[in-house]
């Protein structure tokens, strides 16, 4: 697990602090994290979405892409 530091807590904590004051049912509680996940994920594929009308790609380029190694060795 990682190292837990003393940062200050952002605005969006902050918020999220107050919006769970109430306890959660472990149902609940997943079906909150279900829900956050699946925000992430439709930011992300909208910013892929972004990117790829951005560069102009292809469903060629994809295919291409998906072939490449593109893994970076680290010392």
């Amino acid at each position: 697990m990682a190292e837990v530091t003393s940062a200050p807590l952002n605005k969006t904590q902050l918020e999220l602090l107050q919006l769970f004051n109430t306890e959660l049912t472990d149902n609940e509680w997943l079906e909150v994290k279900r829900i956050f996940v699946k925000f992430l994920a439709e930011k992300v594929k909208r910013l892929a979405d972004e990117e790829w009308d951005e560069k102009g790609w292809t469903a060629e380029d994809m295919k291409r892409l998906s072939k490449e190694h593109m893994r970076v060795s680290v010392a």
